[in-house]
């Protein structure tokens, strides 16, 4: 007779019979456990049960969790990962599928739900999901089978986004964001305008990082792994000296607390569409606009391939003449 109990929010079975061995598998739904217990009871009436390994009666929900606390901890994004893979959890059919039985036809029918909440969510989770079958066969040494993932089509990437910055739109901006918390939103706005810094690259400065006498900053944590220097213009600098200096971060904030002033901000403003990292995008394109080469950008920006930066160029009627 199978025994199932609850334990820290999921249901626990254990079968024992004579003659064979014990039987225990963990389950996310009361549901689910009981339809495994009947199953693997059925089995050792008939004479059929099949010994499988610990790792292929593992879900993808284990799978997840273990990749969470090994993986995403050594990650420069992990707080974003973190928050994707809360998200992914919430998928409750996917992950509480046995890792034996994850077919590809199974990831393919989530790829085109998950594409209902965007391209760029089906892609990120996609990705999550294959890299983490691979560090497991790689790395942990789980005994699975191939990567399902690999046999799969991935949707698509958008078109890169060229949304830029309308007149009005920073007008409200310039008038909103300093009443708005966290008092330090208006300053990492500016800052990312004026430097085209990434929010994570912004997040990270710290005051050592500057060097007033300069007027430059050293951007140690960049995207590509390669610290650069930036000139600061005169906006950038009072920008800085008007922080206290009371932390080592410049921007003593998390990506959570800067993400949500800056909802509230949009909210406040009426602005749609407009993303934090678009400020990056604005900032680029005023460059061009005054005239720096793609190289000179380049430097700016961090861009290690020219090409990427075309997309930054905008070239106005009044520039034809």
């Amino acid at each position: 007779m199978a025994s199932i109990r609850k334990r820290n929010n999921r249901w626990q079975v254990q079968i024992r019979r004579q003659s064979f061995p014990a039987l225990a598998k963990t389950f996310l739904s009361k549901k689910n456990a009981q339809s495994w217990a009947r199953k693997m009871e059925n089995l050792l009436e008939e004479g059929l049960w099949k010994s499988f390994s610990k790792d292929e009666e593992k879900t993808i929900y284990d799978l997840m969790t273990t990749y969470l606390e090994k993986v995403t901890p050594t990650k420069k994004g992990r707080v974003s990962e973190k928050r994707r893979l809360t998200k992914l959890f919430q998928y409750t059919p996917l992950m509480a599928v046995q890792l034996k039985n994850a077919q590809p036809s199974l990831f393919s029918a989530f790829r085109d739900e998950r594409i209902k909440n965007g391209v760029r969510t089906a892609q990120y989770d996609l990705v999550l999901l294959r890299h983490a079958w691979n560090v497991a066969l790689i790395e942990w040494g789980w005994d699975l089978a191939p990567n399902p993932l690999a046999k799969i089509r991935f949707p698509k990437p958008n078109p890169p986004r060229e949304r830029r910055l309308l007149p009005w739109e920073w007008e409200r901006i310039q008038e909103s964001a300093p009443l708005q918390k966290p008092i330090l939103l208006w300053p990492a706005i500016l800052f990312a305008i004026e430097t085209g810094l990434r929010r994570s690259e912004i997040l990270s400065l710290e005051w050592k990082d500057w060097q007033s006498s300069k007027k430059q900053l050293h951007v140690l944590q960049t995207k590509n792994g390669r610290p650069r220097w930036i000139p600061l213009t005169t906006r950038a600098r009072n920008c800085l000296i008007n922080i206290p200096n009371e932390h080592n971060k410049i921007f003593p904030l998390n990506e959570t607390c800067l993400r949500q002033g800056w909802e509230r901000l949009l909210q406040k403003t009426q602005i749609k569409d407009l993303t934090f990292h678009d400020l990056r995008h604005e900032a680029i394109s005023r460059w061009f606009e005054k005239g720096l080469s793609v190289p000179e950008v380049a430097t700016l920006s961090g861009h290690q391939t020219q090409s990427c930066l075309f997309r930054y160029v905008h070239i106005s009627p009044p520039n034809l003449d």
